[in-house]
């Protein structure tokens, strides 16, 4: 049991799995976070994406990174998300349900950067 979901970039095979906030709002505030931190659209980008979520996650769990074939697309939660190089999301696959509206993509976002900030803000001195 989880919210479910997958994460795919646009002509790419790779798939990012999410069990918890897999919602709309969670991917969205996801997305835009990396866009706030200008991580780059390419490969280098997929990684940046994964360490964003990876730290709003914490521990050990709750994240994989596959072959698109070995993700769980159709999960039952909110299936695939496809997202283009800007960080877009532009299809869906899989989906059953309404899209989870809260809490508001700002919201996320903050927590989101609580746990990223270190990482991606350069202090200048």
């Amino acid at each position: 049991m989880g919210n479910r979901a997958v994460i795919q970039m646009q002509n790419d095979d790779v798939g990012i799995y999410l069990h918890w906030n897999g919602g709309r709002t969670s991917v969205e505030a996801f997305l835009e976070t990396a866009k706030d931190y200008n991580v780059r659209g390419d490969d280098y980008g997929i990684a940046r994406l994964v360490q964003i979520i990876g730290n709003f996650f914490g521990g050990t769990l709750s994240i994989g990174v596959s072959h698109i074939d070995r993700t769980d697309q159709d999960n039952g939660d909110n299936g695939v998300y496809v997202i283009d190089n800007q960080f877009n999301i532009v299809d869906r696959k899989f989906t059953r349900y309404p899209e989870q509206v809260n809490p508001s993509v700002e919201d996320m976002k903050a927590e989101i950067k609580k746990a990223n900030d270190k990482f991606f803000i350069q202090e200048t001195s």
